[in-house]
């Protein structure tokens, strides 16, 4: 079919179906538009045609598919989606850490563990020579010889009350003397325990009434040495700290995760490591947003897999987040195309396969969540997505058919969940 003018004839045997009343209005328009603007207006339509064909069906014969190589994989309902990677911190929970003190001023003898050691419950670590144990020491030894006396005062005064030599008043008195120093002992062993000796050590002092000027420092709980704080020889006031000692199982991974993002986390949710391949679970989230940043602490413990972390240690977290009802679909990351700045699945229908227009809501190791026109009975190409694209656009020589992996549009992660 020809078009012509007085200016000369515009070819239009290359027009589509879909085109044809764009060229029969063009027609009719090209004497007043002149030659120039009026081929330039069909070549237009002409090539909006060919788009819009691009975007129908796909046709490929089986054979094709074979050859294509091409794999196909149902879209998996995306209840969770996981946030991007986040900084976070490795920390010991509270409960398993103990800084190890001087009880009593004095010197440094011995220093038994060092840094990164591991100890157990109850095991000396180092030696002090403290001359206020002394005094200490000598109270309580009093303490007992006095006790001992006040004893049998009251068993001498309970056999003359008995035969009616003293009045019961007297008895009373002595026992209440007793007593009173009783307490005493109880006071100042527990003064001395305070300071560091075992039952043991002070059993062994009561026995033999040595005195000595040696402070033994034990560990409180069995852990790993994190931290040496002194050195032998060092003189050392009370309360000094000379270790740090933690039990490094499970530990605690703390990230602040921004505030517009904490809608959709909640405890027991899971927390990924994905350098290492760790899992954790959430376990509080914090109320308070930190001026320095507008994030908000959430805090995930990791049990299994806790001995490749180390305290102080900066790693990736990614936090599993709760995702709206319906409309969002997981697939393999490879599944995913993207044209133009778009991103689309092949999915596929009888006769070959349809491009369909996804969003981009979450990207995670290997897998996208996307939201989208999909049904759980779809099949998706997950295998010859390049070739499919490449036959999508004519397998023209100029476009580029290799997958974008540069293009990431917005994810929009935290108004989405």
């Amino acid at each position: 079919m020809m078009c012509s003018n007085r200016n000369g004839q515009l070819p239009a045997s290359d027009m589509t179906a879909q085109s044809g009343r764009a060229q029969r209005l063009l027609c009719a328009l090209a004497p007043r538009l002149g030659l120039a603007l009026g081929a330039t207006l069909l070549i237009l339509s002409a090539t909006s045609a060919k788009s819009a064909a691009a975007a129908d069906l796909i046709p490929l014969t089986p054979a094709e598919q074979d050859r294509f190589g091409i794999q196909l994989a149902s879209p998996q309902p995306a209840e969770t989606t996981l946030t991007r990677r986040y900084p976070a911190r490795v920390a010991v929970p509270n409960p398993q850490l103990r800084v190890v003190a001087a009880r009593k001023a004095g010197v440094v003898e011995t220093l038994l563990v060092a840094e990164g050691e591991r100890v157990t419950a109850g095991q000396m670590l180092a030696l002090l020579q403290s001359p206020d144990l002394v005094s200490a020491q000598s109270d309580y030894l009093e303490s007992l010889t006095r006790l001992a006396l006040a004893e049998s005062e009251v068993a001498r005064d309970r056999m003359l009350q008995r035969e009616g030599v003293i009045a019961e008043r007297r008895l009373l008195e002595s026992q209440a003397r007793r007593d009173e120093l009783a307490t005493m002992v109880e006071q100042r062993r527990q003064v001395l325990a305070l300071a560091g000796m075992s039952a043991a050590d002070l059993d062994t002092l009561a026995r033999s009434r040595t005195l000595t000027t040696s402070l033994p420092v034990r560990a409180p709980i069995a852990g790993v040495v994190l931290e040496q704080m002194v050195s032998t020889g060092e003189s050392l006031t009370a309360a000094t700290p000379l270790y740090r000692i933690a039990d490094l199982k499970p530990l605690w991974i703390e990230v602040h995760v921004p505030v517009d993002q904490v809608a959709g986390l909640a405890p027991d949710g899971q927390a990924l490591l994905p350098t290492l391949g760790i899992e954790g679970r959430i376990i509080t989230i914090g109320r308070l947003v930190h001026s320095q940043d507008q994030g908000v602490l959430v805090r995930a413990e990791v049990a299994d897999g806790a001995e490749q972390l180390r305290p102080g240690q900066f790693i990736e977290v990614q936090l599993a987040a709760s995702s709206a009802a319906g409309g969002r679909w997981r697939v393999p990351a490879v599944a995913v195309v993207r044209q133009a700045g778009e991103a689309m699945l092949f999915v596929a229908r009888e006769g070959g396969f349809e491009p369909v227009p996804v969003r981009l809501v979450a990207e995670e190791e290997g897998e996208t969540v996307v939201t989208g026109p999909l049904q759980a009975s779809d099949q998706v190409v997950v295998k010859g997505v390049v070739e499919l694209k490449a036959a999508w656009l004519g397998a023209r020589p100029e476009v580029d058919v290799a997958p974008e992996p540069d293009a990431k549009p917005d994810l929009q992660q935290g108004a989405d969940r």
